[in-house]
C-alpha cells in the first residue's frame, strides 16, 4: 500500500486585490491560498505520505511574479526535505500559449529538485522513477487544442469533425500508455484534463475556447487503482461507489461567490492493487456569504434591511455580497452608511443595488394617443402605473359616468348628488 496525498488547482495568485498584510506586503487573499496550502503539506507529513500528487494549475496564468514563485517552491520544498516524492503536472494555467516558451512549474524540472518530478509531456513513470516506490503513474499534462492540431489533417474538415479527430488522437495515446502498464503492480493515473460529465464549479468563466475532453470508460480500466484530476475546481468521483475511483481534488480555496457552496480541500488515498480507499478532507478557508433583500415596504427602509442582513458576528472576517431589490423612487430612503456600520467587521463587502423602474408602456407605431378614445388613453394609463384589473374596471366605470354627465351637461352638483345616492360608481 502507498499513501498518497492529491491536490489540485491552487492559483494562489488568482486574487490580488483587496488589502496587503503588512508584514509579509502579500495580499490577505493570496495569505489564505497559501495558508490552504501549508494545511496540505503539514497533512502530507503527519500522515506519513510517501506521495504528494498536484494535479495542475499552481498560479493564476504561466508568468507568475518572483514573490509567488518563492512562496510555492517554499511549499514543495518542505515535501522534498520530508522525503515525500511529489508530482507537479502542468496545467492549463501553467502553460503558455506559445510554442517553446517554459511553463511556469519550469524551474522545478530544469533544477533537478529532489524527489520532485514534473510532468509537462505524457509519460509513464515506474518504480526506478519513484525513487523506488511500488507504484506505476500514467502522467497527462494539459494537451491545448491547438498542439494536437499539428497532428491531425484539419484542411477541408468541420471544425467537430475536427474536435473528434483530436480527442481520438488523446484518447489513442492514453490507451497505448494503458496497455504498457505492470498488471502486478498498483497503477495511478493523474492529468489535467476535463472528463465527460463533469460538474463544473465557476472556473468555466476563466477558461478560453472549449476543452478538450475524454469520455469517462476509458478510465474506468483494471489496470487503473485511482485517477487523480486537476482542472475543475469542484471536488467529485465520477466513478463513485465503483472502481477505480476517478476523483477531481478540487481547487484549494473559493474564488468568488460562485463557488461560495463548493467544499474546498484535499484527498488522502490508500493506493493497493484492486483496494484502493480515499477519503476528502475539507479546508475551511474564507467565508463567503450572499444575502438578497427585496424591499416591499417604504417604512423603516435601512431598519427593515439591516434586520434582515446576517449578524454582525457570522460577518466577521467574511466576504460579503448584499444584493438589495427596491423601487427606485425609494433610493434616496437608503442609508448606506448604516448598513456598511453593520457590515464593518466583514473582510469584504459588497453592496450590489438592483433598483426597479417603472417600464413605460410602447404604442405600436399604427397607434396615436390623439386618434384613441378618452377611455382607451386611460387604460393605457392604467396599464403603465400597473394598476390592477379589479381596480382599473372600477376606475373606467368611474370615468364612464364622468362623460355621461359632461356630454349631459350636468352640474357637478348633480353629479356628486348621485354620487351619494349610490347611483354612481368608485
Amino acid at each position: 500500500m502507498v499513501r498518497i496525498l492529491h491536490f489540485s488547482d491552487a492559483h494562489i495568485d488568482t486574487v490580488r486585490q483587496g488589502r496587503h498584510d503588512p508584514q509579509s506586503g502579500l495580499p490577505v487573499r493570496t495569505l489564505d491560498f497559501l495558508q490552504a496550502l501549508d494545511i496540505i503539506v503539514d497533512t502530507a507529513i503527519a500522515q506519513k505520505a510517501e506521495l504528494a500528487i498536484f494535479a495542475g494549475d499552481a498560479y493564476r496564468n504561466q508568468l507568475p511574479a518572483p514573490t509567488f514563485q518563492r512562496e510555492w517552491g517554499k511549499r514543495i520544498l518542505r515535501l522534498s526535505q520530508a522525503g515525500i516524492f511529489t508530482i507537479l503536472v502542468v496545467g492549463n494555467h501553467d502553460v503558455s500559449p506559445a510554442t517553446g516558451r517554459a511553463h511556469a512549474l519550469q524551474e522545478f524540472e530544469t533544477l533537478r529538485i529532489p524527489n520532485t518530478c514534473v510532468i509537462s509531456e505524457p509519460c509513464l513513470l515506474t518504480p526506478k522513477d519513484l525513487n523506488g516506490l511500488p507504484l506505476q503513474i500514467i502522467g497527462l499534462p494539459w494537451i491545448s487544442r491547438s498542439g494536437l492540431m499539428a497532428y491531425t489533417e484539419a484542411r477541408g474538415k468541420s471544425l467537430k469533425d475536427v474536435q473528434v479527430e483530436i480527442e481520438d488522437l488523446l484518447s489513442d495515446a492514453l490507451k497505448d500508455l494503458l496497455n504498457q502498464l505492470d498488471p502486478a503492480l498498483p497503477a495511478i493515473l493523474t492529468a489535467h484534463l476535463t472528463v465527460q460529465g463533469a460538474v463544473y464549479g465557476n472556473e468555466r468563466s476563466v477558461m478560453l475556447g472549449r476543452d478538450l475532453t475524454i469520455p469517462p470508460g476509458l478510465l474506468k480500466d483494471e489496470k487503473l487503482d485511482y485517477v487523480a484530476l486537476g482542472h475543475i475546481h469542484r471536488f467529485q468521483d465520477l466513478n463513485k461507489g465503483q472502481y477505480p475511483p476517478i476523483v477531481y481534488a478540487g481547487s484549494i480555496e473559493k474564488m468568488d461567490f460562485g463557488e461560495m457552496r463548493d467544499a474546498k480541500g484535499f484527498v488522502l488515498a490508500d493506493v493497493e492493487r484492486k483496494k484502493t480507499s480515499y477519503t476528502f478532507h475539507p479546508l475551511s478557508g474564507r467565508k463567503f456569504l450572499s444575502s438578497d433583500i427585496e424591499v416591499t415596504d417604504q417604512d423603516a427602509i435601512t431598519d427593515t434591511i439591516i434586520k434582515k442582513m446576517p449578524s454582525r458576528d457570522s460577518l466577521k472576517d467574511a466576504i460579503f455580497r448584499l444584493n438589495l431589490f427596491y423601487p427606485s423612487k425609494w433610493e434616496v430612503l437608503i442609508d448606506e452608511h448604516a448598513i456598511r456600520d453593520h457590515a464593518e467587521d466583514a473582510f469584504e463587502f459588497y453592496l450590489v443595488r438592483n433598483p426597479s423602474r417603472d417600464v413605460r408602456v410602447q404604442l405600436s407605431e399604427d397607434m396615436r394617443l390623439g386618434q384613441m378614445a378618452p377611455l382607451d388613453v386611460m387604460d393605457v394609463y392604467w396599464k403603465s402605473n400597473h394598476v390592477d384589473e379589479v381596480q382599473a374596471g372600477e376606475l373606467r366605470r368611474l370615468a364612464t359616468t364622468i362623460m355621461q354627465s359632461c356630454e349631459r351637461n350636468e352640474s357637478v352638483d348633480a353629479f356628486l348628488e348621485k354620487l351619494e345616492k349610490g347611483s354612481g360608481e368608485a
